[in-house]
């Protein structure tokens, strides 16, 4: 018997009801064990127990074998980039004489606006 997926075996019993457009993302079927679910969004199967606190489930052994491939992948993309990281060295003078060229342009510009702003301004009468 083919149930939709809850997190307890009364879910489990009693069918989710979905949106009208989209289908449950979970599949239960009974076993003599307990039960397996399908994820429908990603194909993973899963073997899960009834236990006091609702359904256990774990993973099935080839899937476990492709999350810590991911996960192995992940940790040398996490030692190269702090490999690359650790190999950083101070800047260059050029590279701070480039810096500082580019910030002083920003300010000249930015007080040319002020100046222009203040030529702009309208006089304000004396109040005195």
């Amino acid at each position: 018997m083919l149930l939709a997926a809850g997190l307890s075996p009364a879910a489990a019993q009693q069918p989710l009801r979905p949106a009208a457009d989209s289908a449950p993302r979970y599949q239960l079927e009974r076993t003599d064990h307990g039960f397996i679910r399908l994820d429908r969004q990603t194909g993973a199967v899963s073997a899960c127990r009834e236990e006091t606190t609702g359904l256990t489930c774990r993973l099935a052994a080839d899937e476990r074998a492709a999350w810590e491939q991911e996960i192995d992948r992940l940790d040398k993309r996490i030692a190269a980039l702090e490999q690359k990281i650790g190999a950083r060295t101070a800047p260059t003078e050029t590279e701070i004489e480039q810096s500082l060229s580019i910030m002083e342009r920003f300010l000249r510009r930015f007080m040319d606006m002020i100046e222009e702003f203040r030529g702009h301004e309208t006089p304000q009468p004396d109040r005195t």
